[in-house]
């Protein structure tokens, strides 16, 4: 059986793209900086494949001889955002970019109707880092019991919730209702739960984060599945595709949950397609600016590659990349605009392929259509022919 395992290392980004400067992006460079400012970065698996030929003029380490095919690809459609990368990795194209709500918050209007809906005055509606929302609202939310809703550069209506104070399902429940009011001019990418624990002076968000995409256009993971191709989603792809496209999935804690389902499920082949989205790297260190962080997040990553490499069935496609970037050099706490990397690996790859820069992240989603055996139109354009032994 034919197989591709695709991981989303998200946000490691490899460099500012050409419109980089309508973005406040100019000079980010996730991968680049990294190897800058932390100069004992350890990732040998990552360099053997060629993660560091990628851009010869970064400081990442380079090899004289890939394992790997390698290039990176270029965002076509307009943002930076989570839903929107993976969207055009998986084909798909977005002209119009999904709008947010960082200067301001949400219109009063809406959020009256929001209040009106769920029953509740609301706290917060600003742009803020959620581990910092809930440090300073968090002692109120328990006072009162009014949910916190805030945003981001991403399109996204968060709501942070004590468990303690709103029971987790009625937390769902007032997501879902979010979701469905938020149409129109106020159609975010997605509406995420932020559910979170602990006492005064020592809030921490829980693992029952839940996300309200909405729906996809139609992915190259709808026609693997119409194609009987089975779907296994790992990490948040399910929350990301709003369930569609999908067969089976798996809700992960961590990147080392997501790495160690990724490796069991490359053992025990029963997808066709495997998609997983490591969440760490951008959430926890990304946002956060953690140079030292994200490097170490980095190595944990490198460190489980030679298990999932030696695990590969003889028909078998890893591709490794990522849907944007974010820079923890960079200013603010926000996603970069930037090139992602790309690189593939199986028994029937070339090595050391330089494929290039490919004009859109939607070349993945041919590349696995084309390698899947399925029909799926998109602008993307397949790179297989470049890469495949007998291609």
């Amino acid at each position: 059986m034919k197989r591709v395992i695709l991981i989303v290392l998200d946000s490691v980004g490899i460099g500012e793209l050409p419109d980089a400067a309508k973005y406040g992006d100019v000079g980010s460079n996730t991968l680049g900086h990294i190897a800058e400012q932390y100069s004992d970065l350890q990732i040998p698996n990552l360099v053997k494949l060629g993660l560091g030929n990628i851009d010869l003029s970064n400081k990442l380490a380079k090899t004289d001889s890939p394992t790997a095919a390698f290039g990176k690809a270029t965002e076509v459609s307009s943002g930076k955002d989570t839903t929107t990368g993976h969207w055009e990795i998986s084909g798909i194209i977005l002209e119009k970019p999904f709008p947010t709500f960082t200067e301001n918050g949400f219109p009063q209007e809406f959020i009256e109707r929001f209040e009106k809906a769920i029953g509740t005055k609301t706290l917060g509606n600003i742009s803020a880092s959620g581990t910092a929302i809930i440090d300073d609202l968090g002692d109120e939310h328990v006072k009162m019991g009014f949910p916190i809703v805030y945003t981001s550069a991403d399109s996204v209506f968060q709501i942070a919730m004590h468990e303690g104070v709103i029971p987790i399902e009625r937390q769902y429940e007032i997501c879902k209702i979010a979701r469905e009011m938020l149409v129109g001019e106020y159609e975010v990418g997605r509406v995420i739960a932020r559910p979170f624990e602990g006492e005064s002076g020592d809030y921490r968000r829980t693992s029952r984060r839940k996300d309200y995409a909405i729906l996809p256009p139609e992915t190259v993971l709808d026609v693997l599945k119409e194609n009987e191709k089975g779907v296994f989603a790992i990490g948040k792809i399910n929350d990301i595709f709003a369930e569609k496209g999908i067969t089976r999935y798996k809700k992960t804690a961590t990147n080392l949950d997501g790495i160690k389902d990724t490796i069991e499920a490359i053992k025990n082949p029963n997808e066709s397609f495997v998609f997983t989205n490591l969440v760490d790297f951008d959430m926890l260190f990304g946002h956060r600016r953690d140079v030292v962080g994200y490097a170490k997040c980095l190595e944990e990553f490198d460190s489980y590659l030679p298990e999932m490499l030696e695990n590969l069935k003889d028909d078998d496609l890893l591709i490794i990349t990522a849907d944007h970037g974010n820079d923890p050099t960079h200013h603010g706490n926000d996603h970069t605009r930037e090139y992602i990397p790309i690189l593939n690996i199986g028994k029937n790859i070339k090595k050391g392929v330089n494929f290039g820069v490919r004009n859109s992240f939607a070349d993945i989603a041919a590349t696995v259509a084309e390698y899947l055996e399925v029909e799926y139109k998109t602008q993307g354009e397949s790179y297989l022919g470049l890469i495949f032994e007998h291609g």
